[in-house]
């Protein structure tokens, strides 16, 4: 039960600017809408593996960008094609690990890090920030208790008992993928 008086007058706010969102998608292209958010999602998430692109750089063609961060624009639009076809999967799947693990695949297929266990979760010990894990900024858990806390994650996702409102459940789910980082701005 959320008894926090801030907690409700906020997701009572975030319901009505998505009951706006709704009723602009009558009048706007939602798909072009839809395609802009995606791209500066991308843009700004892949930012934390150090890559490097402009808001405007995925609407351009690749003969348009330069040698030097054609790499970083590839990432970007991987992490594009990966979401529509995760929207796309999750007509025929549910939010599950057998999702997430196929979207990873897609997303790594053709750029840097393409070796690196494509469609696999981890299988080493890994951290942001700083040279070694004694001095990382953040410290996800271990590599050896991945799976299980993803086959929670995925029964918190699709518990539909939970009274929990879904868009604390995906505030929630998308903590455990992205917690804040101190000093990190998004």
């Amino acid at each position: 039960m959320i008894d926090d008086m801030e907690v409700i007058s906020l997701l009572s706010k975030a319901d009505r600017f998505l009951g706006r969102l709704d009723m602009y998608s009558e009048y706007v292209d939602i798909d072009l809408l839809t395609q802009m958010h995606i791209a500066k999602e991308a843009t700004q998430s892949s930012k934390i593996e150090g890559t490097q692109t402009k808001i405007e750089e995925p609407f351009l063609l690749k003969s348009e960008i330069s040698a030097e961060k054609r790499d970083d624009w590839e990432e970007v639009q991987s992490y594009i094609i990966v979401m529509k076809e995760a929207v796309e999967m999750l007509h025929a799947l549910p939010f599950s690990t057998q999702l997430i693990k196929q979207a990873h695949k897609v997303l790594l297929r053709g750029v840097r890090g393409d070796q690196k266990q494509p469609g696999e979760f981890r299988k080493s010990q890994n951290w942001i920030g700083g040279a070694t894990l004694h001095n990382a900024v953040f410290i996800p858990p271990a590599h050896h208790e991945v799976d299980a806390l993803m086959s929670d994650l995925e029964k918190f996702a699709n518990n539909q008992e939970d009274p929990l409102p879904n868009l604390i459940k995906i505030a929630l789910i998308h903590y455990q993928f992205e917690p804040p980082l101190p000093g990190w701005q998004r």
